[in-house]
């Protein structure tokens, strides 16, 4: 049984939308996000990176960090830029990228269900990393960024969701990215307890992006039920920001990988190394992967194409038949002697949405040595993995588009 609660959002009113929503707290630092807000004081990342307007040699933990988020979305409040809604809606997000719309439900999940595994995770989280967002939604008494869930298809979900967006939408915009965000209000309380009915009839939702904020709002909403004698369960510290999204129309980029140096072999040593577990093939331009298996190779102003050996891919362990966990396992682990890429300095991890060309400009800059690129992750595989238990390699996968932060806000009381 899968909870999905109507709440009283926050919302931009429709002509401030654009202005206020921006990207997540977690893929801008924060020299970008103070490039990014120029010129737009409404942006929300001044709430959810509310370093930025504070003295640049400021601590991102410091107190005052997370007391100026709070001053800044109180702020937005006070300004009528952000108003709540009178009733507890449930909402519809939709994205377009690239020609392809996807449709979220937002509502509020379930902190219990976070705990019990009904809501299954796939990634390990930092406890450094919880502990920020944690004191974010502390001290801001808020969830500001929504937790982005996903859930196998249902038909019924997506006649409800076909009937909403056949309406006119409230906000619609294109970011400065181009991607195009539009959402709908449904009011309706069949449509809404239908809605609900249908989820509670789903045995789990998935975190697929935003682990350490799930994590932090677990943790809160445990904290606030601790503290509170008269704790009930339906009050509002219990549940969290989501949207929901059939894992069909999701789309998962390669999330790509550089290396600073070759763990002191030559190019023609290593390459040698790599012929133990894969074919090796020199190609001319960049490599199109077309199938698991196939890894890119970016090393010397050169372009390889490594393919996996078949037993490799035929491994029980739905973990290790991944190639994140193939390339960290045959090539990362055993020849560069990078054992934990969560902790090594000496790999980074490189989004698809920049392109083969971020490889090739770091590699030739000398920043990295060489670099891989990847097959993307499938939705089924992380469904399978968490579904097993299981927690999959770091950045295994990157999500696009990514959810806005802003278009709605969820207070804890």
């Amino acid at each position: 049984m899968s909870t999905v609660r109507p709440f009283k959002a926050f919302r931009p009113k429709p002509e401030f939308a654009r202005e206020v929503a921006s990207k997540p707290y977690d893929v801008l630092n924060s020299d970008e996000a103070r490039e990014e807000v120029k010129g737009h004081p409404l942006s929300f990342l001044h709430v959810g990176k509310p370093e930025i307007d504070l003295d640049p040699g400021t601590d991102v933990h410091d107190p005052t960090v997370y007391a100026k988020g709070k001053e800044n979305l109180q702020k937005l409040i006070d300004q009528n830029v952000l108003v709540q809604d009178p009733e507890p809606f449930l909402y519809v997000y939709a994205q377009t990228m690239e020609g392809r719309t996807q449709y979220g439900i937002v509502g509020c999940a379930s902190v219990e269900e976070y705990w019990n595994d009904t809501i299954k995770k796939h990634e390990l989280t930092r406890k450094d990393k919880e502990e920020d967002r944690c004191n974010h939604v502390r001290v801001t008494n808020s969830h500001s960024g929504p937790i982005f869930l996903t859930y196998p298809d249902n038909t019924e979900i997506n006649a409800i969701v076909s009937k909403v967006v056949s309406t006119p939408p409230e906000n619609d915009h294109v970011a400065a990215d181009g991607v195009r965000h539009q959402s709908w209000v449904v009011k309706d309380k069949s449509t809404i307890q239908k809605l609900q009915q249908l989820f509670a009839a789903t045995p789990h939702l998935y975190v697929a992006d935003g682990h350490h904020r799930s994590a932090a709002a677990g943790i809160v909403g445990r904290e606030r039920k601790l503290a509170n004698s008269g704790h009930r369960g339906d009050e509002e510290y219990n549940f969290f920001l989501a949207v929901c999204f059939p894992a069909s129309q999701l789309r998962v980029l390669d999330y790509n990988r550089g290396v600073k140096d070759l763990n002191g072999l030559s190019s023609t040593e290593f390459v040698n190394k790599l012929k133990a577990d894969f074919s090796v093939r020199s190609i001319q331009g960049r490599p199109r992967l077309s199938k698991k298996g196939e890894f890119g190779l970016y090393l010397e102003k050169s372009w390889y194409v490594l393919t996996a050996a078949d037993d490799l891919l035929k491994r029980s362990d739905p973990v290790e038949r991944l190639d994140v966990a193939i390339l960290q396992n045959h090539i990362l682990n055993p020849i560069l002697g990078i054992k934990d890429p969560r902790t090594d300095k000496r790999i980074d991890f490189i989004g698809g949405i920049r392109g083969m060309g971020e490889l090739e400009k770091r590699v030739d800059s000398g920043q990295m040595k060489a670099a891989f690129s990847m097959f993307p992750t499938s939705i089924h595989e992380l469904i399978a993995i968490a579904d097993a238990g299981k927690i999959m390699p770091p950045k295994s996968t990157w999500f696009e588009p990514k959810l806005r932060d802003g278009l709605f806000v969820h207070f804890l009381d």
